[in-house]
């Protein structure tokens, strides 16, 4: 460590002037290039006490006089820094003030509700009071802000967001950084409490709260999950509408063309892609319009091709677990099917969990006829429809009632005719072969599950999206934009600090796609000793922020007096902090700005 001299030259009406700085700085050599880590403004000392800093640093004795002058050293304020200064350390790098806006107060207000959103997520109340509490309020010049001024800056947010996502597009989907030239799509929903926002909806909740009103979101990514765009809809929105936005968005407000959209099986549907081709078909036959498609198919469409004379015969998967056929349904496109045996087994199992459970509901209602404690075909009938369906697999069952008895017996012709397809899937697509091998097709559907990864991390695990409290349209989309943008940062965040939480760096190659994912051996040891090669101490992504805001940034005043000079200074960081920030290639910051 040193104590550096740092000058700056500047012409003003009256003259140059020449501002002085004296910088306490950490320097160390990386990559081969010398770097300098800022760890204490002393400026505000006198000279007396810089030079005195010099000289210990530099290994003279230094004789104090604190008990003659009566003087003492004092922390007036520590706040917690390192978790904002990483995060926003890692936002500076991506470029996401620039992306969000031009400088101004707006943007200071909205980059700070995209840190607080991954650092500390909560309402935007809890957020304003939080702000005040860590260098981020200090430092963006928030700490202040009030609940107005955070919803005046996203209204400002959601007038951007169609100019910020098509940035992220050109950065992430266009051909240079995106040669396969693809984009994947995914719907999901969040509940919204209130019922005057008119986004609000019933519809299918995927978190399981049947009784509340909520939204739909789709979210479009790279192949490798980084989230580029977000549309939010009404809560009854079905997923194929969902789809067709997206491609009118890729399409009209990205410009991107010849692109291929992955989609679930919900999602593209026939009437979609029928709709697609038709679009494709407006163009005047201009093939660099033409979008492309991955999905797959549904259960019923799978049986029919495995009827007795149809193409997807078992007999396919004696050597390999993955087959091109063809079918006339599907004119002009391709049918790759695959067998997983893991996953054959899995659906097995769980449903003769289910059909077991369902079973033992039932049998309690039988017991209730035979007793004559239930009686009559009408209440017997509401009793059984009741339950029948809890699991959904009723249809595996076959019921007889009658005034007096309730016979219950399996399907098990149409259960072994179900069982014969598990672990079975088929994928179809527009793509040709030349420009999509077989296994890539496979590979790209498989890819959808870095959307739900990133669901994940919007909605349960980083981010808590949900639930929702806006009122107003705008407000809940930029809302949902905020977490989009936050996941964006999380996503590369999660990358950068790998070495430090139980992700896996290096997972291993899958030379058959359709074979389950695995872990790399690294990963597994890290997982189980909860320690890195170093033995250093190994934690989750959220353990890792909250380790980080142990490195404080203290104000320390030399010195009883009020007047005395307050230097603000870092703590000493723990290895696992400074290494940190050494995976986001950059020291610690001794102020954000």
């Amino acid at each position: 460590m040193h104590v550096a001299k740092v000058s700056k030259r500047y012409s003003t009406v009256s003259g140059p002037r020449e501002s002085v700085s004296y910088l306490l700085r950490r320097s160390y050599r990386e990559a081969g290039k010398v770097k300098h880590e800022t760890l204490a403004n002393l400026s505000p000392l006198p000279m007396a006490a810089i030079d005195a800093v010099r000289a210990a640093l530099a290994g003279q004795p230094v004789v104090t006089a604190d008990a003659a002058a009566g003087q003492g050293v004092q922390v007036t304020r520590s706040l917690p820094h390192g978790h904002v200064a990483a995060v926003h350390a890692a936002a500076k790098a991506l470029g996401l003030p620039g992306l969000v806006g031009p400088a101004g107060r707006s943007r200071d207000l909205v980059l700070a509700l995209i840190i607080a959103r991954v650092v500390n997520p909560a309402s935007k109340l809890a957020t304003t009071g939080w702000w005040a509490d860590t260098t981020l309020g200090v430092d963006l010049g928030v700490g202040d802000a009030s609940t107005d001024e955070c919803y005046a800056a996203m209204d400002w947010l959601a007038d951007r967001q169609d100019a910020i996502e098509a940035k992220l597009a050109r950065r992430h989907l266009a051909a240079a950084a995106n040669p396969s030239r693809m984009a994947l799509f995914d719907l999901s929903s969040s509940w919204l409490e209130g019922r005057c926002c008119p986004l609000a909806a019933r519809g299918y909740s995927r978190d399981g709260r049947k009784g509340k009103l909520q939204i739909e979101y789709g979210l479009l990514t790279d192949p490798e999950g980084r989230p580029v765009a977000v549309r939010v809809f009404a809560g009854s929105t079905a997923d194929p509408t969902a789809f067709v936005e997206a491609v009118k968005i890729v399409r009209d407000k990205f410009g991107l063309h010849k692109m291929v959209m992955v989609g679930d099986r919900g999602m593209i549907t026939s009437a979609r892609i029928d709709a697609l081709k038709a679009a494709d078909h407006d163009t005047d036959n201009d093939t660099d319009n033409d979008m492309g498609w991955v999905s797959a198919l549904r259960a019923p469409a799978i049986a029919k091709l495995a009827a007795d004379d149809g193409p997807l015969q078992m007999s396919l998967f004696d050597q390999h677990d993955l087959a091109e056929i063809s079918h006339p349904d599907y004119p002009g496109e391709r049918l790759i099917a695959c067998r997983n045996p893991a996953l054959a087994a899995e659906r097995a199992r769980k449903r003769g969990e289910l059909l077991q459970a369902t079973q033992t509901l039932l049998d309690q209602i039988v017991a209730r006829v035979q007793r004559g404690s239930l009686v009559g075909a009408d209440k017997i009938g509401v009793a059984v429809g009741k339950q029948i369906n809890t699991y959904k697999v009723g249809k595996h069952f076959q019921v007889a009632i009658t005034d007096t008895s309730l016979t219950i017996t399996r399907r098990q012709a149409q259960i072994d005719t179900e069982a014969a397809l598990d672990g079975i899937y088929v994928l179809r697509t527009s793509v040709p072969a030349e420009t999509l091998p077989t296994a890539a097709v496979v590979t790209a559907y498989k890819n959808l599950s870095h959307v739900e990864r990133d669901f994940r991390t919007i909605k349960t695990d980083d981010l808590q999206l949900r639930p929702i409290h806006h009122r107003l349209t705008d407000r809940v989309r930029a809302h949902v934009q905020i977490a989009m943008l936050a996941a964006y940062l999380v996503w590369h965040l999660r990358r950068a600090w790998a070495p430090l939480t139980y992700t896996d760096e290096h997972p291993p190659h899958h030379h058959n796609p359709v074979a389950p994912a695995k872990r790399s051996t690294a990963a597994t040891r890290k997982a189980s000793r909860h320690r890195d090669p170093d033995g250093q101490p190994v934690r989750n992504f959220r353990g890792l922020l909250a380790h980080l805001a142990t490195l404080t940034r203290n104000d320390i005043r030399y010195g009883n007096q009020p007047t005395a000079p307050v230097v603000p200074t870092l703590a000493l960081p723990t290895p696992t902090q400074r290494r940190a920030f050494e995976l986001l290639n950059t020291p610690i910051p001794l102020n954000l700005k």
